[in-house]
C-alpha cells in the first residue's frame, strides 16, 4: 500500500485519523484479519481471549500479535488477555470502519459487478455513490440499489457529490485519462484492480492500494511448487 496523501483531521466533512508514524505497512495489512476473527469471535458470543489463544487461530505467533497492537498502544491486560468487543472497536476505529469515505465505482465489466454485488463497502468505511461505465449494454442496469451511470456523467456528478475514492475496474489503456480526470475533480484514493502502476505516474498526489490478482496466483503457484516439492520427498 503506498500512502500518499497528507495527514489531517478532517477533509471533506470525512473524519481521518492521524497517521501512526513507524508503523509498518506489514502491519497494517495483518489488521484486517485480526479484525476479521475478532468479528468471528463475537458472532459466536466469545467474550475473552488470549494472545496465544488468537494466535493459534489465526496462524501467528502471540508475540507477533503483541507487538503488532503494541504499535497502537496495547489493548490487553496481563493474566486477562483480550476483551473481543473492546479489542474489535479499536481495531476497527485505527481501521477507520465507520469513515463512510465517498467512493464511486468505474468500469462494470464482470469484476466490477462482482465487487459491486458482493463486497460491503460501508463495513469496511466506504459508501459506495455510484456505478459507471461505457457500454450501452451495461448503462443504466440496476445493480444491487445502484443504476449504472454512462462515464460521460462523471464530472458532473463528482462535482456535486464529491467522492474522494475510486474503485477502477477499467481495461489498462483507460486508465491514465480516467485518473488525470478522477485526479483534477480531486479524488484522492484508488483501490485498484487494472494491470495499471498508477503510484509511477502520479507519485506524491494520491494513495493507491493496487490488487494484483495474477500477482497473487503466481504467489500461490511458488508456495504450491515448494509444498509439493516437499510432499514428494518425504514419501
Amino acid at each position: 500500500m503506498k500512502i500518499r496523501i497528507s495527514s489531517c483531521q478532517e477533509a471533506y466533512g470525512v473524519i481521518i485519523l492521524p497517521k501512526y508514524p513507524g508503523v509498518s505497512p506489514l502491519v497494517v495489512r495483518r489488521l484486517p484479519r485480526y479484525y476479521r476473527l475478532l468479528t468471528e469471535l463475537m458472532k459466536n458470543g466469545v467474550e475473552r481471549i488470549s494472545s496465544r489463544e488468537f494466535a493459534d487461530m489465526i496462524g501467528f505467533t502471540a508475540s507477533q500479535i503483541r507487538q503488532d497492537l503494541n504499535c497502537f498502544g496495547g489493548f490487553g491486560q496481563q493474566g486477562y488477555g483480550y476483551n473481543v468487543a473492546s479489542l474489535r472497536a479499536e481495531i476497527g476505529r485505527i481501521l477507520s470502519v465507520d469513515g463512510n469515505l465517498p467512493t464511486i465505482l468505474v468500469g462494470v465489466g464482470n469484476l466490477g459487478l462482482a465487487l459491486a454485488n458482493h463486497v460491503n463497502f460501508e463495513a469496511c468505511g466506504f459508501k459506495l455513490l455510484a456505478l459507471f461505465d461505457e457500454s450501452p449494454t451495461t448503462v443504466g442496469k440496476n445493480i444491487n440499489h445502484w443504476t449504472v451511470r454512462h462515464v460521460s456523467e462523471l464530472t458532473d456528478f463528482c462535482k456535486e457529490h464529491r467522492p474522494l475514492a475510486a474503485v477502477l475496474c477499467v481495461p489498462p489503456s483507460a486508465v491514465p485519462d480516467l485518473v488525470k480526470k478522477l485526479i483534477d475533480l480531486n479524488v484522492k484514493c484508488y483501490w485498484n484492480f487494472t494491470q495499471y502502476d498508477l503510484s509511477s505516474l502520479y507519485r506524491d498526489q494520491i494513495l493507491v492500494e493496487d490488487v494484483q490478482l495474477t500477482d497473487s496466483l503466481m504467489t500461490l503457484s511458488f508456495h504450491a511448487n515448494e509444498f509439493l516439492h516437499t510432499e514428494s520427498k518425504n514419501t
